[in-house]
């Protein structure tokens, strides 16, 4: 497998993002709207991304719950959550494909964090 992205959830996107840039030195690679009203940035020095998701809102972010580890795995979708749960993990396997070239689901690790294991 391959470490891909973090995602973090922010209150100012644009703050982010200018944060990312200056002061850590990553570079835009993709910047989109979501189909449920957040706009996504990631970012990168040339390898693992940071995914940084603003949803318009004023609100504190919770960090705890906007945080997720994404995995490039090889395997078929299908087969990793037939692993996840084999090894006893949960997961709904629900597998969400937001564009024709990428598909993943999510499964919760043994500290409750989300890790998104995804097929592109």
């Amino acid at each position: 497998m391959k470490f891909v992205h973090v995602t973090l959830s922010v209150k100012d996107l644009e703050a982010s993002v200018k944060f990312y840039q200056e002061i850590v030195g990553l570079e835009i690679t993709r910047r989109f709207s979501s189909g449920s009203g957040a706009e996504i940035v990631f970012l990168s020095s040339g390898g693992t991304e940071v995914e940084l998701i603003g949803r318009g809102s004023s609100e504190a972010v919770n960090a705890g719950s906007g945080i997720s580890l994404g995995f490039q795995t090889e395997m078929e979708l299908n087969d990793m959550i037939a692993l996840v749960k084999e090894k006893g993990y949960e997961t709904d396997g629900a597998i969400s494909s937001p564009n024709p070239n990428t598909s993943f689901f999510f499964v919760n690790d043994p500290d409750g964090y989300r890790v998104q294991f995804m097929k592109s």
